[in-house]
């Protein structure tokens, strides 16, 4: 087909540009990595100008790559979301770095006014829990910590913005200043039951709503990139934060349905309907989308930890070169050998959440090496995935027939066949794991016109590979029984 989306996934850890055709095949694809800095304990930034860098670069070699007689309509933007960047808006320089969504410097406040009793108030807007994970009290960092920042912000002449907001601003040399529904439900300022920025949670972290950017469906006209793209300039037409445009990518419409995606983090989102409710379990009620004005909510759980654990080993430890290496060190054990790695280098997140858990390695002996850590890193994403899951079952209150599973890590079929195991629930994983790239073109493809319905995209969702569950009942309860001895010791 000739008809073509160039979806942007700004990511944690590297930017993406992926040029998808209207079948979700990939003509092009550019990516590059950029610098995470660790300024202190807890606290994680990057530098916005070098993500804008970076992403424009990756754009261009992707568009450079088109076949000729090809042609791209349109841009679909997704992102990693509760990343806080602060502008000034007619400088465009930034305040601060990016406080990005790992980082945990505001624990201490977070803690103090769950302490004062406003988290249920919160909760009951927003769907969120008090967390440092948030944008909100990143904001309020920016603007009490950054000599002239709040006078600045009161005077109307910062911007705040997630990084579809920060990429939008540039791509459209400040015209336009807005964000969609789901990022917006990340930043603990949107009222989820009435879908508008809201007054008393403004005022409580102290934020004035000059700020913030416009919010939008999630499908919309979201201006023209006339900036960064090599001279070309294209309609912005479709945003979601990149959890969300994985539930698109993978066609999760029903009430039911369950997408776990596996990058820097894992997150699970599970389709609520229409109607927002809260968790029992401490999960997060969040937007899943919004088209045509109208809001899907989901539950969603956060673990902080799922493939930066492998680069841990690769960047930190250096027991590997390259993350497939895991695979097959890990398929080389009969078993974890007692051997149970918490990648709590942030906090937990979901269930737990505990942000002051710090990482810990246990079971380990003279014996224990590459292949005992390699494995314990993949068996911690499953652990946490049925943490999440049987949290959402509980919510439901039914059990899960399956989940679709995606992102480069389910790449790893020992992984996989690990995440049924664990769960014990059937994985599925889909053709395209690429599916948060894929929502992103997925939105831009239906407010430009090339798709009809939601239903249309459902029927283009296919599988690749289902994994059903193998592992002895006796193995996986002792297995679990160590895992959750591990949690706990975190905590101490």
């Amino acid at each position: 087909m000739s008809d073509l989306i160039l979806a942007i996934d700004q990511g944690t850890t590297s930017s993406r540009a992926i040029v998808f055709d209207v079948n979700g095949r990939e003509v092009a694809k550019a990516q590059q990595e950029f610098s995470q800095h660790f300024p202190d304990d807890g606290w994680v930034e990057h530098n916005p100008e070098e993500i804008w860098k970076v992403t424009t670069e990756v754009c261009r070699k992707a568009l450079a790559a088109v076949p000729d007689g090809k042609k791209v309509h349109g841009i679909g933007i997704t992102n990693q979301r509760e990343t806080t960047v602060v502008w000034d808006k007619d400088t465009g320089i930034p305040t601060y770095p990016a406080i990005v969504w790992q980082d945990r410097r505001t624990a201490k406040h977070c803690r103090e006014w769950r302490d004062e009793g406003v988290e249920d108030d919160i909760r009951a807007r927003t769907g969120l829990l008090l967390d440092p994970y948030f944008s909100a009290t990143k904001i309020a960092w920016i603007l009490d910590n950054v000599e002239g920042a709040r006078a600045k912000a009161e005077q109307g002449q910062l911007l705040f913005g997630t990084m579809d907001t920060w990429l939008i601003w540039k791509f459209t040399q400040g015209r336009v200043h807005a964000t969609d529904a789901t990022n917006a439900s990340r930043t603990l300022l949107l009222n989820i039951n009435d879908q508008c920025w809201d007054p008393v949670l403004l005022e409580r972290f102290n934020i004035p709503k000059a700020m913030l950017p416009d919010v939008k469906d999630c499908a919309a006209d979201f201006g023209t990139a006339t900036e960064g793209l090599g001279g070309e300039e294209l309609p912005i037409a479709g945003v979601a934060g990149d959890q969300q445009a994985a539930v698109i990518g993978q066609a999760c419409f029903e009430p039911g349905m369950v997408k776990s995606t596996y990058g820097t983090g894992c997150f699970a989102l599970m389709n609520i309907g229409d109607t927002p409710r809260l968790s029992q379990h401490r999960l997060l009620t969040t937007v899943a989308y919004r088209l045509s004005g109208k809001a899907v909510y989901a539950l969603e759980g956060a673990i902080f930890v799922a493939g930066a654990a492998v680069q841990w080993l690769r960047d930190k430890l250096g027991i590997i070169q390259e993350a497939a290496e895991t695979e097959e060190l890990a398929a080389s054990l009969t078993s974890n050998r007692g051997v149970y790695l918490v990648p709590a280098f942030t906090g937990l997140g979901a269930p737990h959440w505990e942000p002051e858990a710090r990482a810990l390695i246990c079971g380990l002996t003279r014996d224990s090496g590459r292949a005992e850590l390699a494995r314990a890193a993949l068996e911690a994403v499953c652990y946490q995935t049925l943490d999440l899951l049987s949290a959402m079952e509980d919510d439901a209150g039914e059990r899960l027939e399956t989940f679709r599973v995606d992102g480069g890590m389910v790449a790893n079929n020992w992984l996989l066949q690990a995440l049924a195991d664990i769960v014990d629930v059937p994985a599925e994983r889909p053709d395209i794991i690429e599916t948060t790239a894929l929502g992103a073109a997925r939105l831009a493809a239906l407010q430009l016109g090339l798709f009809d319905s939601l239903e249309e995209l459902a029927e283009r969702w296919t599988l690749d590979r289902r994994c059903e569950p193998a592992l002895g009942k006796e193995e996986r309860e002792k297995m679990l029984k160590g895992w959750h001895a591990a949690v706990e010791r975190t905590r101490l």
